[in-house]
């Protein structure tokens, strides 16, 4: 983990994930330079770098000013922007009544350096509009943390997400903001940059029932796939039926040039990333029931997984299966037990005579 790679300043936040296999690399470029973004990179060089030109970069023309050496390693990229943040309440009769927006790229970020742990391979990005007349972020604040993995295993919070080395997870965090309606509800507006061309698709998949996961969810994934076929970009959400604010992902729809682009992106793909690459739009709400769930504790999560390969599959663990054997092998054999007691029995004969001869 990197922050800042070549720039002494703490003014900015660029962070640089970089995962090293044998005949390839990934890398994760998270920032907060306009909207909170990452941009992922999947090459087949395990000796791959990200070069960045910070006066091109923080420039009013940062086109060009973040590569990868070699170029003709690179064999997909992708990446996702998290744009704004919508507060409605569901008044009635007369629908539902949206508060002016959040926009992420307006709002002023802690530097990441302050929570960067090079051990456990987390950070966390926290920030607060620049500019709040309503005060509702003057006891909170908007989280992103950012947590990267060097093996397979499993999130230790909730809903406790399966991951893999090719991985990284994102927590969305809203914590103290004063809602600004009874019962409000938030959703989160992000975008997916995929070559043109990529194919891609949103589904929803059922967890199963396990000591990870104290109730069955929903996770939804978004899969996308160019000319590397092998090697998706995938994006997890959890919604888990036992805790109390769930979520829900909305449908893809075409964005190309309807949001704005943040300068790192622009930085890796051009000025023609609107006509170069295929821009879509994802809005995932939260809220309980009435959306008083929020109104009572003042804090919401969402997970979010990112990384290439298949999507790692949920299977029933270890424990489970040892229960799941025992309660129905011990029945079964007090059953095989009984009834080979019962055959003996009745197989000896009891008499008072001697046989004769």
């Amino acid at each position: 983990m990197e922050y800042n790679p070549g720039w002494n300043s703490s003014s900015v936040n660029l962070l640089h994930v970089r995962a090293v296999g044998p005949e390839d690399s990934l890398h994760y470029v998270w920032s907060s330079i306009g909207a909170p973004s990452v941009l992922l990179v999947a090459t087949q060089s395990p000796s791959s770098a990200l070069r960045v030109n910070w006066t091109q970069l923080l420039s009013p023309n940062p086109a060009g000013a973040i590569w990868i050496e070699p170029p003709d390693s690179v064999v997909y990229s992708t990446a996702v922007v998290f744009t704004k943040l919508f507060e409605f309440s569901e008044a009635k009769p007369l629908g539902e009544l949206f508060y002016p927006t959040y926009d992420l790229s307006e709002f002023s970020w802690d530097s990441l350096n302050h929570t960067l742990n090079h051990t456990a391979l987390t950070a966390e990005l926290r920030g607060v509009p620049a500019t709040d007349p309503g005060g509702a972020f003057s006891n909170g604040s908007l989280a992103f943390r950012v947590t990267a993995y060097e093996g397979s295993g499993r999130a230790g919070p909730l809903p406790s997400l399966l991951h893999t080395a090719d991985s990284s997870q994102l927590e969305f965090v809203l914590a103290g903001v004063a809602p600004r309606g009874n019962g409000s509800r938030f959703l989160l507006q992000l975008a997916t940059v995929e070559p043109a061309g990529a194919a891609r698709r949103l589904r929803a998949l059922s967890s199963i029932d396990d000591e990870y996961t104290p109730s069955i969810f929903q996770v939804t994934a978004y899969e996308g796939s160019g000319r590397a076929g092998p090697l998706p970009s995938l994006l997890h959400t959890a919604d888990s039926s036992q805790l109390d604010i769930r979520c829900r992902a909305g449908g893809l729809r075409q964005a190309n040039g309807s949001l704005p682009v943040p300068a790192v992106l622009r930085a890796y793909f051009g000025d023609t990333l609107g006509s170069s690459c295929t821009v879509s739009a994802l809005n995932v709400s939260f809220g309980g029931e009435e959306g008083q769930v929020y109104q009572e504790k003042r804090y919401l999560s969402w997970s979010v997984l990112l990384g290439f390969g298949e999507p790692p599959q949920d299977t029933f663990s270890p424990l489970v299966i040892s229960i799941t054997a025992v309660a129905l092998g011990t029945p079964l054999a007090v059953l095989l037990l009984g009834s080979c007691l019962v055959l003996l029995a009745q197989r000896r004969r009891y008499s008072e005579y001697e046989p004769i001869n």
